[in-house]
């Protein structure tokens, strides 16, 4: 069996031992997890790791999540697949990749330029069109380009940042993790007043760095 075809059946098997059999129902969610190729997504030495039920570290003491807190996190979005979505924390660029399979435009924010430029690697080899990069600070978004309809968030602030939520439609909805030494995934929806908070389950994700 050459080494591609065994990541296929990996990876079959990530989608339905971790993400499916745990819950996630969405179709479009579970077609891109089954879709994107994992393994190009992490340093070369953790390639046969690549669809384990664990986060692998990524450099520059970054991490790609977990298998199945990426299909969590983008299936609490709710996407319908014409959105424009904001991505906070491009990282290894997998979850950009998996959010580019459903919707219509990502526009992603790194910090670290070196992983914005691996990541957009990566990406370009793969064909997207669709999505936008750009490296600064993510506590800010990307206000020119809002409102966004999702926004996903994959660093941990200690409180829901008020700019992130005004980057947002009117009913639209953000996936953040939140908290310092404890976290929860928390889902905010945009209200014509301010917003509304529902907690959903406890994570570990590295913090969210505000630049000043």
């Amino acid at each position: 069996m050459n080494q591609d075809s065994t990541y296929d059946r990996e990876r079959k098997d990530m989608v339905e031992y971790q993400i499916r059999r745990r819950g996630v129902r969405d179709k479009k969610v579970l077609k891109a997890m089954l879709k994107v190729p994992r393994h190009l997504f992490v340093p070369e030495q953790m390639k046969e790791l690549a669809y384990g039920d664990e986060p692998l570290p990524i450099g520059e003491s970054q991490t790609i999540s977990q298998p199945y807190i990426v299909a969590y996190m983008t299936e609490a979005l709710k996407l319908r697949g014409r959105e424009k979505v904001l991505e906070i924390g491009t990282g290894s660029g997998y979850q950009t990749a998996v959010l580019a399979e459903i919707v219509r435009e990502v526009y992603t924010v790194e910090l670290i330029p070196e992983l914005s430029r691996r990541a957009q690697e990566v990406l370009q080899k793969l064909g997207y069109q669709n999505i936008h990069f750009r490296v600064g600070d993510g506590t800010r978004g990307w206000p020119e380009e809002a409102p966004f309809e999702a926004i996903l968030v994959t660093a941990a602030p200690p409180a829901v940042p008020p700019a992130l939520v005004e980057q947002l439609t009117i009913g639209g909805r953000m996936v953040i993790p939140v908290g310092t030494d404890f976290q929860e995934l928390v889902l905010v929806t945009r209200k014509e007043q301010g917003w509304e908070e529902q907690r959903l389950i406890g994570v570990r994700f590295v913090p969210l760095i505000t630049v000043h």
